[in-house]
């Protein structure tokens, strides 16, 4: 069998996911254009080069629709042939598009795959899709209740018995560690800043981050999600399924949770016969890279055994990774993976995450993979995992290797 390897990767900053944010007027099939364009340029691709792209995107309708990641390589200059794939795996769409390239590389069916995600949600908003049957079907409902994710999160915090000032406490690590990376260049050789359709720059970095967080500024906020579960019967959906908690401790607060943003990633992965045919360097090998379900309702936990099933694949144990990128879809996951892993906190989410930058539903997951690989070199570290919980219970980890 083939390896897979990384050689580059790239992304948008991320533009606040409203109307008035950086990015609201550059359409999803844009960015990724722009992000095509910008790989193809630093590695000097020629045009027949792309075997396939492949993007996640969550809400796939209207601008964001199936045409996307068949149009837009052919956009940035790449040739007719280049084959398009879109994947929808909820919040983990991003990295199972980085896996299913990897997994087509393995297999000989593809030299050279660029696979991320996009998700403009100031343009195409969550939920747009209409959401499909869970939630809605009352025959799908009764086998698998639906649970709104902030809910979710309440009662993962809940159970495991985290407080408002534990959540907190880590939203504020998250915003400091965040500024600094910015403020130290780490992001300088990945982020792309974006133009509008006169070449003008519209966006250069990341607008979500709040780093004047602290820990007095967000305890004056309220729960963002006990209304929703009081008012609309959620808690007592939960608490059909987990009666033992009594109550739901809604501690998750907006500052404590994944903001709302548009913006792109991708991940130029190849075989090494291709990557010498290119004058590529090989810049990181994919180990494994594991995708599975947990508990539908409690789905936040998915990512501590596909992490645990990610590194017995690879003949690895948590003590071999040195660096850990998690999506922080709220506080309660990163507080939930490091207890039942014993990670420390230094090796977790190093540069802030998505409490800080937001998570652009699509795109998130091929962007964690770009920062833990940029974070591994510039240390010097070797071995590092990246991984995402999605809707529905799901979870998705990748284990990676410098070279």
């Amino acid at each position: 069998m083939a390896e897979a390897f990384i050689y580059d990767h790239v992304r948008t900053p991320r533009g606040k996911g409203k109307a008035d944010g950086g990015l609201h007027e550059v359409t999803a099939v844009q960015l990724v254009t722009q992000l095509l364009q910008a790989l193809k340029d630093r590695n000097d691709l020629p045009k027949d080069s792309l075997d396939e792209f492949i993007a996640g995107c969550v809400t796939a309708v209207g601008e964001q629709g199936a045409t996307l990641p068949r149009i837009a390589p052919i956009m940035a200059g790449f040739a007719d042939e280049t084959a398009g794939l879109h994947v929808n795996r909820f919040c983990a769409s991003g990295l199972e598009a980085v896996s299913i390239g990897a997994a087509k590389i393995m297999a000989g069916a593809a030299d050279v795959v660029v696979a991320g995600g996009v998700e403009c949600m100031s343009r195409t908003p969550m939920g747009a899709d209409g959401g499909g049957p869970w939630g809605t079907d009352p025959s799908v409902t009764f086998h698998t209740p639906f649970l709104m994710q902030g809910i979710a999160a309440d009662l993962l915090a809940t159970l495991c018995g985290f407080t408002r000032a534990e959540l907190d406490a880590y939203a504020v690590t998250s915003q400091q560690r965040a500024a600094r990376a910015w403020t130290e260049g780490y992001f300088a050789r990945s982020v792309i800043p974006v133009r509008d359709v006169l070449g003008m720059p519209l966006l250069d970095r990341d607008e979500h981050p709040r780093p004047d967080s602290t820990l007095e500024s967000l305890g004056t906020m309220r729960a963002a999600f006990e209304d929703m579960g009081l008012q609309y019967g959620f808690d007592a959906v939960a608490l059909q399924r987990y009666p033992q908690v009594g109550r739901i401790e809604h501690v998750h607060t907006a500052a404590t949770s994944s903001g709302i943003v548009d913006g792109a990633g991708v991940v130029l992965v190849g075989s090494a016969a291709a990557g010498a045919r290119l004058g590529l360097r090989p810049r990181a090998k994919i180990r494994s890279f594991v995708s599975m379900g947990s508990e539908p309702q409690l789905f936040l936990t998915a990512p501590v055994p596909t992490c645990k099933k990610a590194l017995c694949n690879a003949g690895m144990n948590v003590a071999d990774i040195d660096l850990w990128e998690l999506n922080e879809a709220f506080a309660a996951v990163p507080l939930q993976v490091m207890r039942e892993l014993n990670i420390v906190h230094e090796k977790m989410n190093v540069n802030g995450g998505a409490i800080a930058f937001g998570h652009p539903l699509g795109a998130t997951g091929a962007m964690i993979l770009g920062t833990l690989l940029d974070e591994l070199e510039r240390r010097e570290l070797q071995t590092g995992i990246a991984t995402l919980c999605a809707a529905g219970g799901l979870g998705i980890a990748m284990v990676i290797e410098r070279v």
